[in-house]
């Protein structure tokens, strides 16, 4: 008989988080601390502070392209500490139960269509809109085994180099990066706003957050910034529309806080940019599960590959 609990790991470029997870998707036990240097060492701790004899086994979801095959993180453009290392060997000998790597946005994509907002539809992609852009891919009801690097996407032929070696990657223009290196350049050109006075007048200090409270406030370059990092994200969601033709695309991560602005700007763009026809069909919307996606959808993850 399986046993009735997993953790779940969401290994980011800011933050780890952990949890324990029933097989019915409740989070028992919930965990997070900063993605430190020596990812395997921190995760073998938080998972110790979770395990039990009650475990059917581990899922981790990490930012990065991975080999599920050998348990590894082939490249990890916002997260090098993760590349080329094993974590399902030695998480197994530690711990003796199965473990399960997969990318954290498909991990997230798995999440929503278990017990989320993906619970309706067959086909459908999440994006994870933070600090870079991921991708996960549900197809026919089950999550695509493919990279789904949407982040990576190149949206400017011309465009500048991003850290994973491509020219004008979509997150270099659309995520929470973009946004913030855009804001300061402009602060640095004596732009007027009131980001100016950010952060005790440290305004390479200020976060996404401070741009949107700014924008609500009426903030010109905030509200110009928020625009042209939408229509930028709405280029990529036509991209996806124009060749995937999903039934919705769900949004998740720091930057849907600004949807009014932000995404909205991106649903219009997007809108000039697809068939009408597949337009008319995919519902944009935010993630139910919010930031629990990638711990819940890893956690079950491992419930999936056991049961079958």
């Amino acid at each position: 008989m399986l046993k009735k609990y997993a953790i779940g790991i969401d290994v980011g470029g800011t933050n780890l988080r952990a949890a324990l997870i029933s097989n019915e998707g409740e989070v028992i036990k919930k965990v997070k601390e900063p993605s430190g240097e020596n990812v395997l060492e921190s995760l073998q701790r938080i998972i110790g502070g979770l395990y039990t004899d009650d475990i059917a086994g581990i899922g981790i979801g990490i930012a990065g392209l991975v080999d599920r095959k050998e348990g590894a993180v082939l490249a990890s453009p916002n997260l090098h500490a993760v590349e080329g290392v094993n974590f399902v060997e030695p998480l197994h000998n530690k711990f003796s139960v199965p473990v399960f790597i997969e990318n954290d946005a498909n991990a997230a994509a798995f999440g929503e269509k278990w017990i989320g907002a993906g619970r309706e539809f067959n086909n459908f992609v999440l994006l994870t809109l933070g600090t870079g852009i991921g991708g996960g891919i549900v197809y026919e009801g089950k999550l695509a085994n493919v990279a789904a690097e949407i982040g990576h996407m190149s949206i400017n032929a011309d465009g500048e180099k991003c850290p994973c070696g491509n020219y004008g990657c979509l997150e270099l223009y659309a995520a929470a990066k973009a946004m913030k290196a855009k804001v300061v350049s402009a602060l640095e050109k004596d732009a007027e706003s009131i980001l100016r006075e950010c952060c005790k007048g440290s305004f390479y200090k200020l976060t996404t957050e401070d741009i949107y409270n700014a924008a609500l406030e009426g903030d010109n370059l905030a509200r110009e910034v928020l625009k042209d990092t939408g229509r930028y994200l709405g280029i990529g969601l036509a991209n996806i529309i124009n060749i995937l033709s999903p039934e919705a695309i769900i949004l998740m991560g720091g930057l849907i806080g600004a949807w009014n602005i932000y995404v909205q700007e991106a649903i219009k763009e997007a809108s000039k940019r697809t068939f009408k026809g597949l337009f008319d069909r995919v519902k944009i919307i935010p993630s139910s599960l919010e930031n629990d996606a990638g711990i819940i959808g890893s956690a079950g993850i491992v419930f999936e590959k056991l049961n079958n």
